[in-house]
């Protein structure tokens, strides 16, 4: 090859190479990013996702596109998180009854919390509450507590599923209160909601943000809530601990979660990002409204409760015999 063929064809590698190494190095995000949440639209879950995302989207310049994938209680929708390449372009909402319920009930888990994630933030806990037919006779979770002795396994209740957070926080009261009550399970938080709202059931626990439309619009009526004090948003509501129940408290998790091997570098970015969001009193009043507390975690703290939380329902679960579809 002459002198001048071989300069070209250098300078032509060269420039791929360059060409090559400035994609590689393509700051993060450059182009829109997926948050799968493994639960319905309208869930507890899915609003944070919403209100949250959409702030990050417009500090960052790309969308953070919410994509629902419900079902077999949230394992099919994490496993697909687990599976994505981790290059920061999907990333997963979860509950805690992902991260921490369902692996206790499961022997057999399609993917491993602590080896097939990397978390990122604690970013609000879904304060929830006891809610019954806008009709019922039950003012209170004492109500309900005497309603159910007198008629055992007569009253039921909904849940998003068997090892649902709403399974488990109703589990847990009738267990406590010496009760007995039937479980029907539905396909979804939301939908377990509605079978409030049409009388399908007697009672469900639920995410506040799950139910705040309908209490608004009187299709169900908040008669405890499961907060150490009541909430400013619902002051005239007792507490389910103040009313029956000494001691009962429940919340539940929005965590953001993303695959193993993410680069820490855009883990650590998508966690300050909903740090900044969060800071935003917009945002923070709005997840306010829906019931729930803003939080905001370090990918490190976040890691750390998640191992305490798993330690905590597996002590709890095994106590009371739950058990997943």
């Amino acid at each position: 090859m002459s002198t001048p063929a071989r300069r070209l064809a250098l300078a032509l590698i060269a420039g791929l190479c360059a060409a090559s190494l400035a994609h590689a190095q393509a700051p993060w995000p450059a182009k829109p990013v997926r948050m799968i949440v493994p639960l319905a639209a309208g869930s507890a879950v899915d609003n944070a996702a919403r209100i949250v995302a959409q702030k990050m989207s417009q500090n960052l310049g790309q969308s953070i596109v919410i994509d629902n994938k419900p079902g077999a209680a949230g394992l099919m929708g994490a496993g697909e998180v687990a599976k994505a390449a981790p290059d920061g372009y999907t990333i997963g909402g979860f509950n805690d009854s992902i991260m921490t319920m369902l692996p206790n009930m499961n022997a057999k888990m399609p993917w491993d919390i602590l080896k097939d994630f990397e978390p990122v933030s604690l970013v609000a806990t879904v304060e929830w509450g006891l809610v019954v037919p806008t009709d019922a006779h039950e003012k209170s979770a004492a109500d309900l507590i005497a309603a159910a002795k007198k008629a055992p396994g007569q009253i039921n209740y909904s849940s998003g599923g068997n090892g649902s957070p709403q399974h488990i926080a109703m589990a847990l009261f009738a267990s406590l209160a010496g009760v007995q009550m039937k479980h029907v399970p539905y396909k979804g938080a939301t939908q377990a909601a509605m079978g409030v709202a049409g009388k399908e059931v007697d009672t469900a626990f639920q995410g506040i943000a799950t139910v705040t439309s309908l209490i608004k619009a009187g299709k169900v009526r908040l008669i405890g809530v499961t907060t150490p004090r009541r909430m400013p948003q619902y002051p005239d509501v007792p507490t389910v601990s103040e009313s029956g129940m000494p001691g009962f408290e429940f919340n539940s998790w929005f965590a953001i979660m993303a695959p193993a091997g993410t680069p820490k570098d855009i883990v650590h970015r998508l966690s300050a990002e909903v740090a900044k969001a969060l800071a935003d009193p917009e945002v923070r009043d709005k997840l306010n409204a829906q019931g729930l507390t803003p939080r905001g975690t370090t990918p490190e703290d976040l890691g750390t409760a998640m191992k305490a939380q798993l330690a905590k329902y597996g002590a709890l679960i095994r106590q009371n015999g739950i058990t997943a579809d």
